[in-house]
């Protein structure tokens, strides 16, 4: 078993612990240890079934961990109800439910976000920092802050479901770096949530993944190389899974209650539904901008805006809006580099595209931007 199966198993093994009564931050170093140990026998003695396995072990560590009696027996009572709820009916899905604890109504909302996609999704701590913009020193701290306000506590009060949109958002789009998997995670997990809660934010965050999921099988090349949305080949495109997304994005629209995530999702349809990036109705995607940055004010959905607006009004009227844009944010001077190609000077996109290749955060990303500086073509 490589480390991705380990990966997907951990929520699982998680959440049996923090069911059987552990705190999450005990329950979490429990379970780490428990990898440990298989990474180190498994590859000679594998487990015929390696969740039991890892269950055993891990709550093995954690009762090690403990010392009051009383609380073995209040576990154990909870373990053997346990038992006869798995022989009753079916398993739950662990990974979602943690996914609600862990937006822990005594957490602020970034140390939720940042606390799952640590423990529920795998990520490092290098992978969070980059989705918050932040420090990696800064997020480090932030996680070991959450795991202190949670020690000794039972989690049986779950979060919003705001909270776990964001952070189920953030691990689907982390799933694209090509550092680690979790896009059909996410997706699978925002699934069996639209079917548990009826609320059209649920069904626009749906749709928004299943529209960026069509494109996948085109962001990179024979050679694995990223291929930017404009240089895409669209036969490669899943025409199902777009007409999917736009079906569930008129349904949740229909409902006028309009939130941030349908309107991503009507951005990633306009794209989805182009024939080419010359035929892509740019005008309405800026009009989606602003109806996004009313919801929501982020300068990410600003750099984007800048784009959009630069292939509806020109370049020059795209930089200026890329002027009201953080210069610190990642992607900002790639996009500087590509709204210049675009107005034709490409003395300064090259300058340009060299200095973001420097400032890439992923090898495919910086390989890109310096091809783009050498041609002096290309798109951020």
């Amino acid at each position: 078993m490589d480390d991705p199966d380990l990966r997907a198993l951990t929520p699982q093994v998680i959440g049996v612990l923090v069911r059987r009564g552990a705190d999450f931050a005990t329950a979490e170093d429990a379970v780490q240890e428990a990898l440990v140990e298989a990474l180190r026998t498994w590859a000679v003695d594998p487990p015929r079934n390696p969740r039991a396995w890892l269950i055993t072990v891990a709550w093995r560590r954690f009762l090690d961990a403990t010392r009051s009696e009383a609380a073995r027996r209040r576990r154990e009572e909870v373990i053997e109800a346990e038992r006869a709820g798995e022989a009753a009916g079916p398993l739950v899905d662990d990974t979602l439910w943690l996914y609600f604890l862990c937006a822990h109504p005594s957490l602020p909302v970034p140390s939720a976000i940042a606390l799952t996609l640590r423990a529920v999704g795998g990520l490092t701590t290098r992978q969070i920092a980059r989705a918050f913009l932040v420090p990696e020193a800064t997020m480090a701290q932030r996680i070991s802050r959450a795991k202190r306000t949670l020690a000794g506590r039972r989690l049986d009060r779950p979060g919003d479901v705001a909270t776990v949109l964001r952070i189920l958002y953030l691990v689907f789009n982390e799933g694209y770096t090509g550092e680690v998997d979790l896009a059909a995670e996410s997706l699978r997990l925002a699934r069996q949530l639209s079917r548990s809660i009826d609320h059209p934010e649920v069904r626009g965050l749906l749709a928004l993944m299943v529209l960026h999921h069509a494109r996948r099988a085109a962001r990179t090349d024979d050679h694995g190389e990223l291929v930017p949305l404009a240089e895409q080949d669209r036969s490669r495109w899943d025409e199902g899974a777009i007409a999917e997304g736009i079906a569930i994005l008129q349904a949740a629209l229909a409902r006028d209650q309009l939130g941030e995530y349908q309107a991503q999702a009507a951005i990633a349809a306009l794209h989805a539904d182009a024939p080419s990036t010359t035929e892509t109705d740019w005008v309405q995607i800026v009009e989606w901008y602003d109806e996004l940055l009313a919801l929501r004010e982020t300068p990410v959905a600003r750099l984007n805006r800048s784009v959009a607006v630069g292939h509806a009004d020109g370049a020059h009227a795209g930089l200026a809006a890329l002027a009201e844009v953080p210069e610190t944010l990642p992607r900002r001077t790639a996009a500087q580099a590509y709204l210049y190609e675009m107005a034709g000077d490409r003395a300064r996109s090259r300058e340009l595209y060299r200095r973001a290749a420097s400032e890439a955060t992923s090898l495919p990303e910086q390989r890109y931007l310096a091809r783009k500086a050498g041609e002096g073509t290309g798109a951020p």
